[in-house]
């Protein structure tokens, strides 16, 4: 590995790149989501939730965040759940944790649609270039929660999976093999929920209904199901939320085990995702094949130490690309923010 001192500002062409390093996996990250839709730039979908329009956290509710320690809402919606159940078998009134329940989730669902591309701005074509994208791959991972990844999977079902391919649409250890290209959500996603048993289930809406559906609150007599999704929070928050899932623990065991080369783009892998870090710094792959998004010379070596900074003391052999010559994060595929 270099000298931090050697590092210079040139990136190489990625489809150059690609045809001398067969990359088996690709891990994707913020910046592809944003290469698509901007307003996935927000810096945290927590501070969105306390100051939406509709119905923000209020006190109550961010009591609940505070005693927990999190900024995760699938943590504070889990607890909750939990919390009124074991209040209704103690004949003890679960009306409190139920409307603080309900209420995060509204605020949760007001703040998602306030960032998120609408489908009707979704360009057959952009769902076309995700796909052909995605299926290069034998595996992808993602630690975005949004609803890109899953639109192209529904838009190319025959060459995608997320290995939610059950009848009742849950994942099961037992059941994942397949001859398509896998994606992993490391993070899981606005589709998917967990079941009461701790499982994990995908939701079957259509394309266009699906953010739309997200989360609905079903009634307001019963706890409905609990988004699986790590939206922020600390490295180690975000392991708690891991190691409680099986599907998300699964996910990461893969990313343990990706021995073969890896292209990484749109991830910066800050603090935030040390986790993934030392999931690859033990797998130890082959080859990285980082896309760095031009800016100033000054910039590009930046970004080209701290990511040998990261892989410091590895075999890995790290490769920089140009991420606008990959076609998931071609400047072509932006669709302009309405506001």
């Amino acid at each position: 590995m270099k000298d931090f001192q050697e590092f210079d500002a040139e990136l190489a062409d990625w489809n150059a790149l690609r045809a001398t390093l067969e990359c088996t996996a690709l891990l994707l990250g913020n910046g592809a989501s944003r290469a698509v839709w901007d307003d996935f730039g927000y810096d945290s979908l927590f501070e969105n939730a306390r100051t939406v329009e509709e119905k923000p956290l209020g006190p109550s509710e961010l009591s609940v965040f505070e005693a927990l320690g999190t900024r995760v809402f699938e943590q504070a919606l889990s607890a909750l759940k939990t919390t009124s159940r074991v209040n209704k078998a103690l004949a003890v009134s679960s009306a409190a944790p139920r409307n603080r329940y309900y209420a995060i989730k509204e605020a949760l669902i007001n703040s998602v649609h306030a960032v998120h591309i609408p489908w009707r701005l979704v360009k057959p074509a952009t769902l076309a270039t995700l796909s052909q994208e995605l299926a290069r791959y034998p595996t992808v991972f993602t630690s975005n929660y949004d609803l890109l990844t899953s639109w192209a999977i529904q838009h190319a079902p025959q060459a995608l999976s997320d290995l939610f391919d059950g009848a009742d649409a849950s994942f099961d250890l037992n059941r994942t093999a397949t001859t398509k290209t896998r994606v992993l959500y490391l993070h899981g996603g606005l589709h998917l929920v967990r079941n009461s048993d701790g499982t994990a289930r995908k939701l079957t809406s259509t394309e266009a209904s699906l953010l739309g559906s997200f989360a609905i609150n079903n009634t307001i007599k019963t706890l409905d199901d609990v988004p699986l999704f790590i939206n922020e929070g600390s490295s180690q928050d975000k392991l708690k939320t891991i190691r409680s899932s099986d599907y998300l623990s699964f996910c990461h065991q893969q990313l343990l085990g990706q021995h073969g080369a890896l292209c990484i783009l749109g991830h910066n892998l800050g603090e935030q995702d040390r986790h993934l870090v030392q999931a690859l710094r033990l797998a130890r792959p082959k080859a990285l094949a980082i896309g760095i998004k031009a800016r100033t010379a000054a910039f590009v070596q930046h970004q080209k130490r701290h990511y040998a900074a990261l892989f410091e003391g590895l075999d890995t052999e790290l490769h920089f690309f140009d991420a606008r010559t990959h076609a998931l994060t071609h400047p072509g595929l932006a669709v302009p923010v309405e506001r």
